[in-house]
């Protein structure tokens, strides 16, 4: 009985103490019991997350029979099971930069922008926070939160006052945003956010400069796959079979979909670690940002058409199957014929 009533005690006190921080995120019981079993799960499923040292045997033995039973073809685990199993598992060893939203994807707001332009851009936007930054995107000091900018606008609508609503400024309703480094491990990341009540973190570099950004749907949606609620776009198709076996891909395309896809290693060893994305596949190999229309070819012979892009980037490509099964026939054909040449040599 007396550990029930410690136990609930505790649970007001923390709560209290978390409405009482400036800059926390609007609290939800419902989310905070996710992100607990969230954080259960990841410990139960990866050796040395949230146990000591001595634990860490049970756990592997406790993994080994998990993988056994996701192997068995009468196991009692759904699809789903599956997957959020094996997600777990893979979740041990991410870091950051590899589920990061890239610099140029991110949505802003800058910190001068009037109230009436942060409202525009949450209602033509699908985000429910906004990193705020100062002159450039390099200097993130705060985020805005879509909840407390509605709560700021039901505030001025029931004063009936159209001038506040040029008087209210962001700094008002901005609250804190965390920093990480790219190397940093998702679970370390996860366990931050929940200390810490901020869900939003900005990528930085060695520099300073922001890299990226992740917010913590990022990294749930690692374990439980794509989250999409009644206002998220549907995304473009990332990559497009044409009739006939060409390719149109997204530059953003992970390197890894794209080998899995055409059963090629397009990278060698040594650039593994260096290229995430086709757009940085072409980058390796031109050595330059490739223009319109120009055909890049790679180690397999595979060539690849840019159709669309600027001075700056790569956007889309064409990705010529077509070209490379004929090489690859010729290729055959011609290897055929040296055989029967060689063989007639032999013969006589």
């Amino acid at each position: 009985m007396n550990t029930e009533n410690n136990s609930a005690e505790n649970n007001a006190v923390e709560e209290k103490s978390v409405e009482n921080i400036i800059g926390d995120e609007p609290p939800s019981q419902e989310k905070a019991g996710f992100l607990n079993w969230f954080k259960g799960l990841c410990v139960a499923l990866i050796p040395g997350l949230g146990s000591d040292k001595g634990g860490d045997d049970t756990l592997k033995e406790s993994l080994e029979e998990v993988i056994d039973e996701l192997e068995n073809e009468q196991s009692s685990f759904g699809e789903e099971e599956r997957s959020i199993i094996t997600n777990t598992l893979a979740f041990r060893n991410k870091r950051v930069d590899d589920i990061m939203v890239p610099r140029t994807d991110i949505i802003a707001i800058d910190a001068s922008a009037s109230f009436e332009e942060v409202m525009d851009v949450f209602i033509k936007g699908t985000t429910s926070r906004l990193p705020v930054y100062r002159a450039t995107l390099d200097e993130v000091i705060a985020m805005v939160h879509i909840k407390d900018a509605f709560r700021e606008l039901a505030s001025i609508k029931a004063g009936n006052n159209a001038d506040d609503m040029e008087a209210t400024t962001l700094r008002s309703i901005q609250r804190p945003i965390l920093f990480v480094p790219p190397s940093m491990k998702l679970f370390d990341l996860l366990t931050k956010m929940q200390a810490t009540h901020i869900h939003m973190a900005v990528v930085v570099d060695e520099y300073g400069g922001t890299d990226g950004l992740l917010t913590i749907e990022d990294l749930v949606e690692q374990i439980v796959g794509d989250i999409e609620d009644e206002h998220d776009e549907a995304e473009e198709e990332l990559l497009r079979e044409l009739q006939g076996g060409d390719l149109v891909a997204d530059a953003r395309l992970s390197i890894e979909t794209l080998e899995g896809f055409l059963g090629l290693d397009l990278l060698s060893d040594d650039q593994d670690d260096d290229v995430d994305t086709l757009g940085g596949l072409l980058f390796t190999i031109a050595g330059y940002i490739p223009k319109v229309g120009e055909i890049i070819k790679d180690k397999n012979g595979l060539n690849y058409e840019i159709l669309a892009g600027d001075a700056r980037s790569i956007k889309t490509v064409l990705i010529k199957r077509q070209d490379l099964a004929q090489s690859l026939i010729k290729n055959v054909e011609k290897n055929t014929v040296l055989s029967d040449d060689k063989s007639k040599q032999t013969v006589q």
